[in-house]
């Protein structure tokens, strides 16, 4: 073979317009601060995760405390109200020429009225609004009366209605009372609280009150505990089982692989709610009792295939890669290339798999919590709130809306931070970017 001299010479520089600058791919933490929605999103789940850790203690308000004076609130600030005292009322100490409100408090509303000739009884009704004489209190032959009944800061309509010995009736008495808020000493006692000169210091209700005086926000932050130790626990739980059975399926292949995947197809069959109710039944819980084992246990054993599938998916990919096949020239194990070498390369899969189930099982733990098949209260969660806030959701609105906000903004938050996770890992938007 020969050469000539030309075949020696150095090769002509290259064109700068032919040449192509390679960028290399920006890290993920940059592509994710570019995505204002992710920014926000990634702040609401942080947000939402420290409210759970945390919330708690810098709201030290028991979530199960009742306040009675204070059921069904909208938000309200700190205050000093007066203590009265409980005991049974005899009648007023004077005459009245009319219906007179003698107390009006949230502890009680004494009326007294003047005797009429003609009636043998008197019929009370308290109206909070709406037409005709409204709710009968009591029917009573004496000329005074003290409402007790769940009494608050608004305007009440009391008629106390004639009754004569033919059973006709005549015309009604009414008046308009304003009851400002107090605590009675038994109330008082019960929270603890010792009065001073008369008087006590109400703490803040930021977010209201439910129907049973319990305060919402801390029954909020302490349902976020339980929502969110739902939401992570089995999504981490049934993503790595996943992981690990299907690296096994795909690194092994062959029949094996056929046998693992037509059982996770099996599973993927099984009735989710189904399964949930015979794991209480075996488990021996009760109605009435919390089905919070039973739910994460039901996801975690009927949630894994679809990781399974995935991760199966790469590993059928890289298992002929060069570096896995020089691992297994060496000795090493399965055990040690699915720990090394695959489950590393789906990593980032597994993540935005992961931001994506972590919302569904906060959603699910809230729709079985809202039909009385997962935690049932005194246990705060954000479906029990939801459940107990569906009965009073057009007198007391804040009941229903606060909780269902808190799952819709985590939820959507999840989701959205997963659809920046998937964009991100992604290597052809990874490599688009220059």
């Amino acid at each position: 073979m020969s050469y000539l001299a030309t075949d020696f010479e150095p090769l002509p520089p290259q064109a700068p317009e032919a040449a192509e600058t390679l960028t290399p791919s920006p890290p993920l933490w940059r592509l994710l601060l570019g995505d204002v929605r992710a920014c926000i999103a990634a702040v609401t789940v942080v947000a939402m995760l420290l409210l759970a850790a945390a919330g708690p203690w810098v709201w030290p308000q028991s979530p199960g405390t009742q306040w009675l004076s204070q059921v069904s609130v909208g938000p309200s600030g700190a205050r000093t109200v007066d203590v009265v005292p409980d005991d049974p009322w005899q009648g007023p100490d004077r005459a009245v020429d009319s219906l007179t409100a003698l107390q009006a408090t949230t502890t009680a509303v004494k009326l007294a009225w003047p005797s009429l000739p003609t009636a043998v009884s008197y019929r009370v009704y308290r109206n909070k609004g709406g037409v005709g004489l409204g709710m009968p209190l009591t029917e009573t032959p004496n000329t005074h009366y003290a409402d007790h009944l769940q009494l608050s800061e608004q305007t009440y309509r009391y008629s106390v209605v004639p009754v004569k010995v033919d059973g006709t009736t005549g015309e009604p008495l009414w008046i308009e009372v304003n009851p400002r808020l107090t605590l009675g000493e038994f109330e008082a006692k019960l929270l603890g609280l010792v009065p001073e000169n008369g008087q006590v210091s109400l703490p803040a209700h930021p977010l209201g009150t439910d129907a049973l005086g319990r305060d919402m926000l801390s029954r909020i932050l302490h349902g976020a505990r339980t929502s969110m130790l739902v939401g992570l626990t089995a999504p981490l739980l049934f993503i790595t089982l996943g992981a690990f059975y299907g690296a096994l399926a795909g690194l092994l292949g062959g029949w094996v692989d056929n046998v693992l995947m037509r059982f996770a197809d099996f599973v993927v069959a099984l009735p989710f709610l189904l399964f949930m109710i015979l794991f209480r039944v075996a488990l021996g819980i009760e109605s009435g009792e919390s089905g919070l084992f039973p739910m994460v246990l039901a996801m975690v054993l009927l949630s894994w295939p679809s990781a399974a599938r995935l991760v199966r998916g790469q590993v059928l990919q890289l298992r002929e890669s060069a570096f896995v096949m020089s691992a297994r020239l060496a000795g090493a194990s399965n055990f040690y290339l699915i720990r090394r070498h695959l489950l590393p390369n789906v990593l980032p899969l597994l993540l935005v798999s992961l931001s994506f189930a972590i919302p569904q099982a906060i959603f699910t733990e809230a729709l079985l919590s809202f039909i009385g098949m997962g935690v049932v209260p005194p246990t705060p969660s954000w479906g029990t709130l939801c459940n107990d806030g569906i009965r009073s959701m057009l007198t007391h609105p804040h009941e229903l809306v606060i909780p269902a906000l808190a799952i819709s903004a985590t939820v959507l938050a999840f989701n959205v931070l997963g659809d920046a996770l998937r964009d991100a890992m992604d290597v052809k938007v990874r490599r688009g970017v220059r």
